[in-house]
This record gives structure tokens, sequence and C-alpha cells, in this order.
């Protein structure tokens, strides 16, 4: 091939140089980047046919011809680009808040029905903690933890239509990976942000939020006049649970650890709150109850609240646990919810958001709340996402109430 002609090298066109005229017809041309001088005169020693070699910022090609020892350089008019770099939060052992390291990760383009988002703001969760303890198992390790986000559509895959570079989108669930200045999705995950929501306030709410109406909507229907216990009523979703229920006309009960989430169990519209560092729940709803039970429990505590749970319900009364904050609960014989014919199930937003159109009703319902004014969202905590593992300290310990978001 004549080099006097426009040719094309790795989709780079290397400007025509009608002087360099290979003296035979047959070359191979290999791309080699970041060689320094003498790896490249190593190389032509062993292999004397025609060799390009990269500059380190791929600006040259460097051309050497069989049995010529010396090298010319031709100039490129498009420089190889360099891998992306982003900062991340990456797991690669199980344990506490140290195994959350902070590092440079490369990111790469979208592919098809796939969209790359620079994260605006991160959403903490419980499960981002059970994930990193191992408690759920992630898809391998290392990984990047991290289940909701909001931010700006950065790139687009190839032939994508319905979102565009600039559009401000979120999303909850699967993939895991928000804990990361930028991410690629896939398309069908993320849904618009209304203009009206802070990237914040949308971080904090679209696990929680959708989380908490498939809760009160689709795993038990709660209505007008039904009685219900909300453990943790001053945590992330518990205090969406109970503005929620509250304005759907359920009594809502609430249990809290101390008098200040008392204090806001109260404002997020719970009518009964119980400490339970103070007072056995049980007896206490029993006693608001006058002795009836509560027709559901949304449990997110576990092991700790479990079996005490259980014996709040009223006939067919349903337990919906939907976390362990506390641990693993103990195995339920299905004996033990014969004598008054119990319900007991362990949900998971995934499996209530698998179409599209589930997702685009989920979130839709969460916004338009947001909207109304029915829930009100309190982000008392924001951490740089370099401190992560503080974030998670302060979740573990209690030291945090309503939501948790992260900054990239």
């Amino acid at each position: 091939m004549s080099l006097s002609r426009l040719t094309r090298f790795q989709n780079h066109r290397i400007l025509p140089l009608p002087l360099l005229r290979p003296p035979t017809s047959q070359y191979q041309f290999v791309v080699l980047p970041n060689l320094r001088s003498h790896q490249n005169s190593k190389l032509l020693s062993q292999n004397p046919k025609r060799v390009f070699r990269s500059s380190s910022s791929f600006s040259s090609v460097t051309v050497a011809a069989a049995g010529k020892p010396d090298t010319r350089t031709l100039t490129t008019e498009a420089s190889f680009s360099a891998p992306k770099m982003v900062k991340a939060i990456r797991v690669y052992e199980h344990g506490g808040p140290e195994v959350l390291k902070w590092e440079d990760i490369e990111i790469g383009e979208p592919k098809e029905g796939e969209v790359r988002v620079r994260n605006k703001a991160i959403g903490l969760n419980f499960i981002d903690v059970y994930f990193r303890k191992g408690a759920y198992k992630p898809p391998a390790l290392p990984f990047t933890p991290g289940m909701e986000a909001v931010g700006v559509v950065t790139a687009v895959g190839p032939g994508l239509t319905g979102r565009k570079v600039g559009d401000i989108v979120a999303y909850a669930g699967q993939p895991m990976g928000s804990y990361a200045e930028e991410q690629i999705l896939p398309a069908d995950k993320v849904v618009p942000v209304p203009p009206s929501i802070d990237p914040v306030i949308g971080a904090s709410i679209m696990l929680k939020g959708m989380t908490t109406h498939f809760l009160l909507r689709r795993c038990f229907k709660v209505e007008s006049g039904h009685t219900i216990l909300v453990h943790a009523a001053a945590g992330g979703v518990g205090t969406l649970l109970c503005q929620w229920a509250n304005a759907l006309g359920a009594t809502v009960i609430g249990t809290v650890s101390n008098k200040e989430k008392a204090a806001q169990a109260k404002e997020n519209g719970c009518h009964h709150v119980i400490i339970y560092t103070e007072e056995d729940f049980v007896a206490r709803v029993n006693e608001i109850t006058s002795g009836n039970g509560v027709e559901v429990v949304y449990d997110s505590v576990g092991k700790d609240t479990l079996q005490g749970s259980l014996s709040c319900l009223k006939l067919r009364g349903y337990l919906v646990n939907f976390g362990q904050s506390s641990g693993a609960p103990d195995p339920v014989p299905l004996s033990a919810l014969a004598p008054k014919s119990l319900f007991l199930t362990r949900p998971s937003l995934m499996q209530y958001v698998v179409t599209r159109d589930e997702l685009l009703e989920s979130a839709g319902e969460v916004f338009a709340n947001i909207a109304s004014g029915v829930l009100k969202v309190r982000v008392n905590h924001t951490y740089p996402l370099s401190e992560a593992a503080k974030a998670h300290a302060d979740l573990e310990s209690r030291k945090t109430s309503g939501s948790v978001v992260l900054i990239p």
C-alpha cells in the first residue's frame, strides 16, 4: 500500500507523506501504545517488518522500514483517546465500613440500549450495608455498591431514542453501582426526573419511595380504617410509610429508639409512638388496639422484632418483613402462623418493578406524592461520596434519621 495515499489506521487518518515510500510492497502494521524508544528498537530487531509505534499521547506514529534502523515520524490528524477515569467506591472483601475504598476506575462508552450518567446525588440505603457485609451476595468481588442515584446523561448508546444528553434521570435497584462519579446504566432502568424535584431529594427517595409504594399499595393494600405498625418509624422508609399511610386514612403506630426520633415520628404522621427501649412494644400495641392487633406490620428490623411483630397481628394479619437491620431473623415454623391464619412475606422492590410500565407507574406515584405534599422528604444527613465509610458507620450505629445522601 502506498503511503502517498490517505489511509485509515485504527479509525485515525494519517496525513500523506509522499517521500516515505517503502522499498517493498508487503508490510505488517502494528500499534504499540506507550513503548519507549529502546523497547521499539528491540521489537524492530525481532521483527524487521514495518512497525507503527504510537507515542504516549497517541499523536504520532514512528515508521521503520525493513533493514533500516533509523525511524521517521508520521503526524496523525487526531489523537487516540485515553480511557476515561472516574472516582468510585470499591469493595474487595466483605466486612465493616473500612472495606469501602475510594479509587479511580475506568468507564467506557455506552453500548446499544445504554446511557452514561454523571451522578449528582446518591442515596444511601441499608441494602448497601447488607451487600458490603456479605449478607446479600454481590455478582462478584470487587464491586461498586449503591442502588439509587440522580444524575445527568452525558452519553447515549448507538440508536437509542427517548433519552438524550443533558436529561436529568433517576434510577433505583439494579444494576448495583451508584457509588461512583459516573456509571453506565440500561436506558430502560432510568426514569425522567420532574424539574420540580431537586436531585438530592430525588436521590434520597427513589429506592425508598418506590419501596414504600409497593409495600402500601401492592404487597398489602392499606386502606382507610386499617391500623398498621411501622418499625423504625423515623428511618428512611419508615418516614415515608408513616406519611403515606396517614394520608390513606390508616391509624399508624410507630416504634423508635429514643425521644428525639419519637418527635420525628409524630411529625411523620404516627398517631401512636412507642419507644421500644423503654417499653414492650407488643404489650403497648395490644393496649392501643384493645387486644385486637393490627392488620399489617411493616418490619425492616428483623431479628430483634420479628417474633414480637407476629404477636401484634390480628386474625389473618400480614407481617411484611422487608429488611434486617438488627440481623437475619430466626426461622419461623409454618405452624406458628396457623393459630390466627397469618400471612408472612419477604418482598423485594425488584420483583415489583419488573416491567418498564411498572417502573414508570411506581416512580410516577412517588413524584406525584412529593408534588402534592403527601411525602415530605427529610434529607437530614449528606456526606461526600469519598466519606461513604463514615456514612455507613453512622447509619449502622443509628446516628442518622430520615434520608442520607452521598454527594460525588
